[in-house]
């Protein structure tokens, strides 16, 4: 059963989503909270798998919720449930370990599928805002704001550590990787462990953006040759 947890400023919001949530024979709403200073509390009582968040409610842009949320409680899973496209949300949101960014536009349905992929460990981002993090992620690759990892063991990376790579960049999760690849969970699961500490990135989220920011389909193409 996956357990979830609704942050939402509006009460019609929060029961609505809890109607068509709790319908799902494999989810289950544990608990709502309506602002932002109840979602810590809510997490440590309730220790939900999902926490879905409307980050407009958020009390401050310094999205140190999310940033609390990432470094104490990393099992927990945050997807973003919101009307706002703005950039700087989803740039942080993701900064801080967002695994979704979805509009309130999405059906029920793409919203149970995304709840499942993403408590599988994957990643599930709205067409449109895709797009706007192709832009983002464009403009990084020309500014300052990039995601720095330890280039000294990119070298020592293997060519299967490099496939696990893209296909992370692509919002695969361990399962499906070790799927496509033909490798066990663990496996997997243990490579993008070894790859973080080569390249000192603090999680999947960073090594994604960073495999967009060099191009790792070309890194792949390259070490082919």
């Amino acid at each position: 059963m996956i357990h979830v947890l609704i942050a939402d400023n509006q009460e019609l919001v929060r029961q609505s989503l809890q109607t068509v949530l709790n319908l799902e024979q494999d989810i289950q709403v544990i608990d709502t909270v309506e602002n932002s200073s109840d979602i810590l509390r809510a997490v440590q009582k309730r220790n939900p798998n999902i926490l879905l968040i409307d980050i407009c409610m958020l009390e401050s842009d310094d999205f140190a919720c999310l940033q609390t949320l990432q470094e104490n409680y990393p099992d927990i899973k945050v997807i973003i449930l919101t009307t706002s496209d703005d950039p700087k949300y989803i740039f942080n949101t993701i900064k801080y370990g967002a695994k979704g960014y979805l509009l309130k536009e999405i059906s029920t349905e793409e919203l149970t599928n995304a709840i499942r992929r993403v408590h599988q460990g994957g990643a599930m981002i709205h067409g449109m805002i895709a797009s706007k993090m192709v832009t983002m992620f464009s403009r990084m690759t020309q500014s300052n704001h990039t995601i720095q990892a330890d280039t000294r063991h990119v070298t020592n990376l293997k060519q299967t550590e490099w496939q696990i790579i893209a296909l992370l960049e692509h919002g695969l999760s361990n399962k499906e990787i070790a799927s496509e690849l033909n490798l066990s969970e663990g496996t997997v699961r243990n490579s993008l462990s070894d790859i973080l500490k080569k390249l000192n990135l603090r999680d999947r989220t960073q090594l994604a953006i960073w495999a967009v920011q060099i191009g790792t389909l070309n890194r792949i193409f390259k070490t082919k040759e």
